[in-house]
């Protein structure tokens, strides 16, 4: 019974049921750590070092950390590269430019250079005409069946575009560029709606739907769309935008992308691909995790009497990779990546654009204690666990800052990181399809062993 919540649908009959099917069925979704190891298989598709298993080639983006010398990893500060761009120059140069750059970027990633001016112009342009939702699509989609996830209504709405899409099903190159250019620009349109029939219906708040404005950047719309009085400040676009930026694109390795890949591959139309992209996004191993470093700081905040002090801080750090703090699952959020060992360039970058909106909006102390995290955690690691590896902040470990910075809501925050990274997941899908050619079907090892079957009157 206690699987289950009281549905009136159901009767006390059927939920007893449902309750002794979960109880009997228990062992049948558990497997043995050994079978694991004796079968070598690489769980999560991961090397026994932590690399990743090489599953594909790309054009799109590549994520840089370490070099393997001589069979062991060597820890290098951490690049990002868009169609062989570095990450960080762009950012630099948009903002020494004072220019807006996540459509450049979407431009970048889908057709592979940066754009001429009047390329970029007449990009934007499209976009803006792109971003129109088709008619009554927020009555009959966004506003019927609200969801309290934002994520799974963006999901539902990427489904049911196709329904819109007069040629869903045609592969052409020419198609699959013209529906990921739709989608760019839908997408925060899509997610700030979703926000409002949330708010309305679950909190009671008084329905705002707005529409995106023509020659405004995706970043300046968003918050436009987002707040019932439509405010914003060109530094918080600009932050915003900036953000957008560095969540683009990881490479084809991280679920989402590879989510998308995989359905990619078996012929599948770009709406089934991406909303199976969003729905992997949606996880809190992935997406969520600028949700969890936020209660992580927020619970550091409540328990430590005083935040500048390195020891008491670094002591509750203790508690919660022990264990015995926060949500107790030993893990300190917004430390540690897959593939950055010295710095994960997206925090750097990040934390670099941040400082000055933080001490302007009265979020000083709060950037120094995320700064206390990054600089103590390794050395309790040390302490606590032993491990000596090199260890760095992770981009979420400052995006959950700026987001509140922002004024931003925690349910939006996850649906964020998906209107950035759109774009990469459309390219790598355009380029799994286009150039891979076979359908991904990795092999799993059956470990149950052959029944014979009993007829229906003779079983116990």
């Amino acid at each position: 019974m206690q699987y289950f919540e009281r549905n009136d649908a159901l009767d006390a009959e059927s939920m007893d049921l449902l309750a002794e099917l979960v109880e009997e069925s228990v062992h049948e979704y558990q497997i043995p750590n050994a079978a694991f190891d004796n079968y070598h298989v690489k769980r999560g598709l991961r090397e026994p070092d932590g690399t990743g298993v090489m599953a594909g080639v790309t054009r799109v983006g590549n994520a840089h950390g370490y070099v393997i010398n001589e069979g062991e990893r060597t820890p290098v500060e951490g690049a990002l590269y868009y169609r062989g761009y570095r990450v960080k120059d762009l950012c630099e140069n948009f903002v020494k430019e004072e220019r807006y750059g996540f459509a450049e970027t979407c431009y970048l990633l889908f057709f592979g250079h940066l754009p001429t001016v009047d390329q970029l112009a007449r990009f934007t342009k499209l976009m803006d005409r792109y971003a129109k939702l088709p008619a009554r699509f927020d009555e009959d989609i966004m506003m019927k069946a609200p969801s309290p996830s934002i994520m799974n209504k963006m999901a539902t709405a990427v489904l049911s575009l196709y329904a819109y899409d007069e040629n869903p099903d045609e592969t052409s190159l020419a198609n699959m560029l013209r529906q990921s250019m739709q989608l760019a620009a839908r997408i925060p349109v899509i997610a700030a709606h979703a926000y409002a029939v949330n708010r309305h219906v679950f909190g009671g708040h008084s329905l705002n739907l707005h529409n995106p404005k023509d020659d405004l950047s995706t970043a300046q719309n968003f918050l436009r769309m987002l707040r019932p009085d439509k405010a914003y400040t060109e530094e918080e676009a600009r932050l915003l935008d900036l953000c957008l930026v560095v969540h683009a694109e990881h490479g084809g390795g991280n679920n989402s992308a590879f989510a998308c890949r995989v359905l990619s591959s078996s012929g599948t139309d770009t709406y089934s691909a991406i909303s199976a992209a969003i729905g992997s996004l949606k996880g809190p191993r992935h997406g969520g995790a600028n949700i969890k470093v936020q209660e992580m700081f927020d619970c550091i905040k409540q328990n430590v009497r005083d935040t500048h002090d390195d020891a008491e801080v670094a002591d509750f750090l203790g508690k919660i990779l022990r264990g015995e703090a926060n949500d107790r699952s030993g893990l300190i959020y917004g430390m540690g990546h897959a593939i950055y060992t010295l710095s994960d360039p997206r925090a750097v970058m990040l934390k670099r654009y941040a400082q000055d909106l933080a001490e302007k909006k009265g979020f000083g102390d709060d950037f120094a204690l995320l700064e206390s995290i990054e600089r103590l955690t390794p050395e309790v690691f040390r302490t606590y666990k032993g491990v000596t590896k090199e260890m760095c902040a992770n981009v979420d470990l400052y995006s959950g800052l700026i987001y509140r910075m922002l004024n931003i809501p925690i349910a939006m925050y996850t649906p964020l990181f998906a209107i950035a990274r759109v774009a990469g997941w459309c390219a790598h899908r355009i380029e799994e399809f286009c150039t891979a050619k076979r359908i991904i079907r990795p092999a799993y090892k059956c470990i149950t062993h052959h029944n014979q079957y009993i007829p229906l009157v003779e079983r116990k």
